[in-house]
């Protein structure tokens, strides 16, 4: 092998540390060759009688990183130097170092944690955080603590955070590399808040092309965005444009990863699955966009969506690494200088962010019944983690206590994530797991059968596609279904029911006649091109959502009926009896409702709603609206103002609602609306509420009438302006001495009238004004009502509502 890496002058050092101690740290920069190097520098130490895992984070840089060692050490792949990724495997029982997927590693790890036959675990890239690669390290540290003191495990850096590394690895030693230096020069370029990211990217690598030497990498968020931007590129004779993604066939990476076989000059348009792990050959200048396409976890939508967002100074330092691995570089960044300074420093460590449903499913397995307890540079947080625990005890894979059911072990030994797992094993269970191993494929490789949000579609469009990486995913397919269920035929495949056993919570039915608004069991709002061949279905078995949780753009999905739904998830269809108060008619509207989740199947009139409840409800629309919704009469309406003014709050607003429940109940007894509430009841409520006690205080301070010497009695206004004021003919007061008061003392308002009832006086002195202006006002009255008496002296004279002739006629007859 080549020793002209940086990475040969501290081997020495590192292989004295594995030799006194079980772990160590190395930080080595991009391009200093420790992927390549250490692994094959372990196999000739006297510990190292057993197999060496080189771990990598992604299936891309695995395979070329078995490939090179093999290249290196003149071997074909699958010999001492080999891969395992979980789309393709080279190795054999001659291998000694395997780069293996970190995902593979964490499956491997649960099947045998003692390692047997594994000498040392290098952990590589372990900056970069995913949650595999954590979580793998968290499981080997308690497998060495536990089982195997002599496994050697190596956490490689390509960032100087070897440090927390060290203190998790036991105080592990740390070895530094330099990395390979050559000159890098930078230019930014910046770009137009209104420009599209292809326009400018194009832009960018044409003039890299004009001005520059060299083969040109060019990094974008997506493979959306590739696309554009190859589409706007005319690239010159003598270049050659390559993609680079995990959705190519290894034929067309390799490609993009090689140098050109006729010597052109590479365009190399790329995810961020080019940042690290790999050198491709020719690349002289890089031109980063500067965003990145991550995955996000909506813990409230309980979906992963993808976000484009800007990269971390991180990201782009290794980006613009790429450049000089090979010789002198120069990177082009669409952002101005002084932005770089306010991109966030690194990526936020997957754990944080992640679902952690599959962790909690493994860790439950491993024997850990709270991932915390395992050591871990960051440890999960505790809201993700009791939402992983709910999630796994409603597919059945936990019980109540959190330990792993049958059917969670079940799950846990297929390559597959918790919902996958549960789809393959319950539909192997109904002679669909060919099918759902279909479909879980489909959902993990993107692009296989096309991008269209028709399950159905890309599945039949990948079943006649040919190509390798369609073969590998057949295979893969294969191997799955075998694992639940033996082969042979399979009933009618139903991709919706494979679909809806793994996504219950996103099963949907349509909300408008376009097909473009969709509400799902789980109460998220989806949204679907209505030009989409699935907007003409009445229900959508939903896999995969991307955007914001209320109003999330459905990627894939499938048609299903609504016999299936009511088939598969009978069970969790509840009937739901609800009363509801309408504050515009004062009415309570009874329905009932069958409902799978948040949606209405079925709704009508409940008949038999429960008279309690609709009571309940007319009660808690009065407390929330008011009393003025109840038909009070005058009576009840004078009463409550004798109460106020006599200063008794039993009746006030604030008190009659606090005491809802004790005085109005009956008088709802059998109603529906409050307009059917009898007025008398209420009258009769309020006084049941004040009590004899309560009554004879009131009629004391605040008499309801006013009774006149005449005989007549007269109803006491106690909300007149001027206050609690009384209406009389002033002949019935006539022999009356003395002011009519109110309880307290209060000189009743008296308002005097003539026989015809037109107003003569308003007084609170009745005595006075017998003295005083009667005179005049009995003048005027007796030429209007000469039949009337007018006495001189009122205060003597005998009340009387009759004419003189009838008081005549009244005193003959007695």
């Amino acid at each position: 092998m080549s020793d002209t890496l940086p990475i040969h002058a501290v081997l020495p050092r590192l292989l004295a540390a594995l030799r006194d101690s079980s772990n160590a740290v190395l930080v080595a920069p991009p391009g200093a060759g420790k992927t390549t190097a250490v692994a094959p520098a372990l196999l000739g130490e006297g510990w190292c009688t057993g197999e060496v895992l080189l771990l990598s984070p992604r299936r891309l840089a695995a395979r070329a990183a078995g490939e090179r060692m093999a290249a290196l050490a003149g071997e074909s792949v699958g010999k001492t130097f080999g891969y395992a990724t979980r789309m393709d495997s080279k190795r054999s029982a001659a291998t000694r170092v395997t780069v293996v997927t970190e995902g593979i590693f964490v499956n491997r790890i649960q099947a045998d944690p003692e390692l047997a036959g594994v000498s040392a675990v290098l952990f590589d890239e372990v900056h970069e955080r995913s949650l595999d690669s954590d979580f793998g390290l968290a499981l080997a540290l308690d497998a060495q603590a536990a089982l195997r003191p002599d496994l050697r495990l190596v956490a490689m850096s390509a960032t100087l955070d070897g440090a927390r590394f060290a203190t998790l690895l036991g105080d592990a030693p740390v070895i530094e590399s330099e990395g390979r230096s050559y000159p890098l020069t930078l230019r930014h370029l910046g770009r137009a808040a209104e420009a599209r990211i292809e326009d400018s990217m194009a832009a960018a690598i044409r003039t890299a092309l004009r001005d520059e030497e060299g083969g040109v990498l060019a990094f974008l968020p997506g493979v959306a965005e590739i696309e554009r931007t190859a589409e706007r590129l005319d690239l010159p004779g003598g270049a050659v444009l390559h993609r680079l993604h995990g959705s190519l066939d290894p034929g067309a990476q390799r490609a993009a990863i090689a140098p050109d076989p006729e010597g052109r000059r590479k365009v190399v348009l790329a995810t961020s699955i080019a940042e690290t792990s790999l050198t491709l050959d020719g690349i002289r200048v890089v031109v980063d966009s500067g965003l990145a396409r991550r995955p996000r976890y909506d813990r409230a939508a309980g979906m992963t969506r993808l976000v484009t967002e800007r990269a971390s100074q991180a990201s782009v330092t290794q980006r613009a690494g790429r450049a000089a691995r090979q010789g002198p570089g120069v990177a082009y960044r669409l952002w101005e200088e002084a932005a770089t300074a306010g991109l966030p420093r690194f990526d936020p460590p997957e754990i944080l962010e992640a679902d952690l449903s599959a962790l909690m499913l493994d860790c439950a397995l491993w024997g850990v019944a709270d991932p915390r307890d395992l050591g871990w540079l960051d440890p999960p947080p505790e809201a993700a983690v009791s939402e992983a625990r709910k999630r796994l005890v409603t597919l059945e894979a936990l019980d109540a206590d959190a330990r792993p059911t049958a059917h969670g072990k079940a799950i846990a030994r297929l390559p597959l994530p918790p919902r996958l797992g549960h789809m393959l094993v319950r539909a192997g269970e109904r002679g669909l797991a060919r099918t759902a191993a279909q479909v879980a494929v489909l959902l993990g490789e993107r692009g296989l059968g096309g991008n269209d949000p028709d399950l159905e579609l890309r599945l039949r469009r990948w079943r006649g596609e040919r190509g390798q990486r369609a073969e590998n995913g057949r295979r893969l397919a294969e191997r799955w279904a075998k694992l639940v269920a033996p082969a042979g035929g399979e009933s009618e495949p139903n991709i919706a029911i494979c679909v809806a056993l793994a996504f219950p919570d996103r099963i949907a039915k349509r909300r408008d006649a376009s097909g473009e608004t969709w509400a799902s069991a789980g109460g998220r709002g989806f949204r679907l091109d209505p030009t989409s061949s699935l907007a003409r279905a009445e229900w959508l078995a939903v896999a995969e959502t991307q955007g914001m949780a209320a109003g999330a753009r459905i990627l894939s999905a499938t048609a299903i009926d609504s016999e299936t739904v009511e088939a598969l998830f009978g069970a969790r269809i509840e009937t739901r009896r609800s009363v509801r108060f309408d504050s515009a008619t004062g009415r309570v509207e009874a329905l009932r409702e069958r409902r799978l989740g948040a949606i209405r199947l079925s709704s009508g009139s409940d008949s038999a709603a429960d008279p309690a409840e609709i009571e309940a409800a007319l009660l808690e629309g009065v407390r929330e609206n008011g009393l003025a919704l109840l038909p009070w009469s005058e009576t009840a309406q004078a009463l409550r103002m004798r109460a106020t003014y006599a200063g008794i709050d039993a009746l006030g607003d604030e008190a009659l609602l606090a005491s809802l429940d004790e005085w109005l109940p009956g008088a709802l007894a059998g109603k529906r609306r409050l307009d059917a509430v009898a007025p008398e009841a209420l009258t009769q409520a309020l006084q049941n509420l004040l009590g004899w006690d309560g009554q004879k205080t009131l009629d004391r301070l605040a008499p309801a009438r006013l009774e006149t010497p005449a005989g007549s009695s007269h109803a006491i206004d106690y909300g007149a302006e001027a206050g609690p004021t009384a209406e009389v003919r002033v002949q019935a007061l006539f022999g009356l001495a003395t002011h009519p008061t109110l309880g307290d003392g209060t000189p009743l308002v008296l308002s005097l009238t003539s026989p015809a009832g037109r107003p003569i006086q308003t007084t609170r002195d009745l005595p006075g004004f017998w003295k005083g202006s009667w005179a005049a006002v009995a003048k005027e009255m007796r030429g209007r009502y000469p039949k009337h008496p007018w006495p001189d002296d009122p205060a003597s004279a005998s009340a009387t509502l009759r004419t003189k002739k009838a008081d005549a006629r009244n005193a003959a007859a007695r």
